[in-house]
């Protein structure tokens, strides 16, 4: 049965099974800036080549995100094009600071004029999309079909000579308001599985999920820095018994710990509870990274949401929509509609994620998985007959 938008319920269907490869090829790139098309050079290449400064990979948010990522561009566009230059950007996302920033500094680092979609699902609110330039800011994603309208009043030309830069997540897939709620049970069911396969016989479900509940919250985001490896650690700590969950919360109102860093240094400093937990192999794995300055170093984590990530893929034959949306990770059908006419009139899409690779990659290429975007899923679209 198709229920109507009027009734507070969006009707979607099914467009079979695709994979993000269809619209972006090989032209993505994870949190290391490492285009999964080996032609194109990788960001800490890029960086040198820039005259940028070292240290881990820019975040999107960053000014020297913007520069790379604009020579990737230039670059994935003479591939195919080798005499044409990119004149214009076209972003899609899900978030107005996040993504909208990363938009600004690679237009302004290619000096490229350009219009960014920011959209969501909010069926708590009547349709509506807002021109705000060069922002299109839409509650219901089936707006982009009024977005592509827009840009040819505008005359904003979509060629050879023009760049689309789609997110990843919560946009190309697990759209933000529809299909969202699975990227973040993964990243739950990630740290879990993590916790209990490391805690064994000694994990308590009970203090996990106690754990990651209260320190997922935005008043500890200085403390976690918002990072699920830090997160899934201290979680891992927590579960062991190290410390518990109100000492840690009283020590993080009081000052006394800071942040994840001066956290991890007083695990470290407790060496011989570690070595009682069986933790010791584990924690200094990530202590190490942590001293290299790697924002994601707890790699048995990361492999494991991958795991977790790649399964929530494919087909539910006989399934509903709405229960595949509540399942599955699905590819949003409009944006695979717009990434498609864009490629068709040549433009170049391009695909950017603050994804781990190692979250995005499989550990071994022998295993038969694949990477993210290159795994079969449904794509899922507003039933046109709802349409406003």
């Amino acid at each position: 049965m198709n229920l109507s938008e009027s009734e507070g319920i969006m009707s979607y269907q099914s467009h079979g099974l695709t994979s993000m490869r269809e619209f972006f090829g090989d032209f993505v790139i994870y949190r290391n800036l490492v285009p999964a098309d080996r032609r194109l050079a990788a960001g800490n290449e890029l960086s040198l080549e820039l005259g940028l400064t070292g240290g881990p990979p820019p975040r999107k948010a960053e000014n020297e995100y913007g520069l790379i990522v604009a020579e990737m561009l230039r670059q994935a566009r003479k591939l195919d094009f080798p005499k044409t230059m990119v004149k214009r950007l076209v972003y899609i996302g899900d978030t107005h600071m996040n993504d909208g920033t990363a938009f600004r500094n690679i237009c302004l680092a290619g000096s490229w004029p350009g219009w960014a979609f920011i959209g969501q699902e909010d069926m708590s609110m009547p349709r509506h999309v807002v021109y705000d330039e060069p922002f299109v800011l839409a509650n219901r994603w089936s707006a982009l079909s009024e977005f592509l309208s827009f840009l040819d009043e505008k005359g904003f030309v979509r060629d050879e000579e023009t760049v689309v830069v789609i997110d990843v997540d919560k946009t190309a897939i697990g759209a933000k308001g529809r299909n969202d709620g699975v990227i973040d049970d993964v990243r739950v069911e990630s740290a879990k599985r993590t916790v209990a396969d490391v805690l064994g016989t000694g994990f308590n479900e009970e203090i996990f999920r106690a754990a990651y509940s209260e320190l997922k919250q935005a008043p500890y985001h200085l403390f976690t820095a918002d990072n699920q490896d830090y997160l899934a650690y201290i979680c891992l700590i927590l579960g062991a018994g190290i410390f518990t969950l109100d000492q840690l919360i009283r020590e993080i109102r009081s000052n006394r710990i800071t942040g994840f860093v001066p956290f991890i240094t007083l695990v470290q400093n407790r060496r011989e509870e570690l070595g009682a937990s069986g933790l010791t192999t584990v924690h200094d794995d990530v202590w190490s990274r942590v001293q290299r300055g790697d924002p994601t170093p707890f790699k048995l984590f990361r492999y494991i949401e991958y795991q977790a990530t790649i399964s929530r893929f494919g087909d539910m034959p006989g399934e509903t929509v709405e229960e595949i949306l509540r399942q599955r990770i699905v590819i949003t059908q409009e944006v695979r509609d717009i990434a498609m006419e864009m490629r068709r009139r040549g433009a170049l899409i391009f695909g950017v994620s603050d994804k781990p690779d190692e979250a995005a990659f499989p550990l071994d290429a022998n295993t038969g998985l694949k990477p993210l975007h290159r795994a079969e899923s449904l794509a899922v679209g507003e039933f046109c007959g709802n349409m406003s």
